[in-house]
């Protein structure tokens, strides 16, 4: 049986109705999956997922990404990260704290991991604490706006690429922040700027707040282009605003899409758990690679 959507934009992305997420088999995920690339992005309202089922969810689509790997001992369990203002005695943090500023930072534009060497393929975000009213979390569809493009700005960047690097975005809100260890783990990554989805043969610009140089370009050139790029991309137009009720599931695509933050009350408690999961030869990752030392 086909499943029930409707349009959560009239240029990408879908709410899929009457489904339950957990216990996800092979069949049922072949159809989700199909809904995720032809769409981009899928909303499920009303789940009931704990760690557990978020886990398997996320493994249907691939490998579970674990930037901590490296930090904790052998034998530990992996734990799904959170992305909330809440602190382990249960207050909220200040609105200037490093941890809060780090949340700011997800309110650039972005996609996720294009700072590491295998990147994201999708984010599963679930909400566990909302807010009264802010922290939604946009989408922007790099894919429609790639399709509308003039000619004579894709062909400043079609057959290059982008440099990407964890505390480049972090300096941009706090430059103490991007001083810290955990945004200085991995070296600069290239990325191809066009990323084709093997399984529609669509292309999307793969663009992040993470960039800071377009290969073959001055400084000045390179950001000057990525400033206009991004800013064509995240026109309203294409833009899908999300706003969280508890036990929503959004899952997107970050080879087609960027997201963002908006602010709220900081002293309202947010949480959401998020799992990404890496993208694989299969995903088109291979053609992403351009095999250039940054200098």
């Amino acid at each position: 049986m086909a499943l029930k959507t409707s349009p959560l934009h009239p240029l990408f992305g879908v709410e899929v109705h009457g489904s339950d997420l957990r216990g996800m088999t092979e069949d049922r995920f072949a159809d989700l999956r199909a809904l995720f690339e032809q769409h981009s992005a899928l909303l499920f309202r009303n789940q009931k997922l704990d760690d557990a089922d978020h886990i398997q969810l996320a493994e249907c689509f691939g490998p579970i990404e674990d930037r901590n790997a490296d930090s904790r001992n052998a034998g530990d369990p992996f734990r799904v990260p959170e992305v909330s203002n809440i602190l382990s005695d249960g207050r909220t943090s200040d609105e200037m704290d490093l941890h809060t500023l780090n949340l700011k930072a997800n309110m650039l534009w972005h996609s996720d991991s294009t700072f590491l060497p295998v990147p994201a393929l999708t984010n599963i975000l679930i909400a566990r604490v909302v807010t009264e009213t802010g922290g939604q979390t946009e989408l922007a569809s790099t894919r429609a706006a790639w399709s509308d493009m003039p000619e004579t700005l894709k062909s400043r960047i079609r057959d290059r690429g982008f440099w990407h690097r964890y505390a480049h975005s972090r300096a941009r809100i706090s430059p103490e922040l991007a001083k810290l260890d955990m945004f200085q783990k991995w070296p600069d990554q290239l990325w191809r700027a066009v990323w084709t989805n093997p399984v529609t043969g669509q292309e999307a610009l793969y663009i992040a707040s993470h960039a800071f140089a377009v290969e073959g370009m001055d400084e000045s050139e390179g950001t000057a282009l990525i400033d206009q790029l991004m800013s064509f991309v995240t026109q309203r137009r294409y833009v899908f605003s999300h706003t969280w009720n508890v036990g929503d599931v959004l899952i997107w695509d970050q080879r087609a899409v960027l997201h963002r933050a908006t602010p709220w009350n900081y002293d309202e408690p947010r949480k959401l758990t998020s799992i990404c999961t890496s993208a694989t030869r299969a995903d088109g990752l291979n053609a992403m690679r351009m095999g250039i030392q940054h200098t």
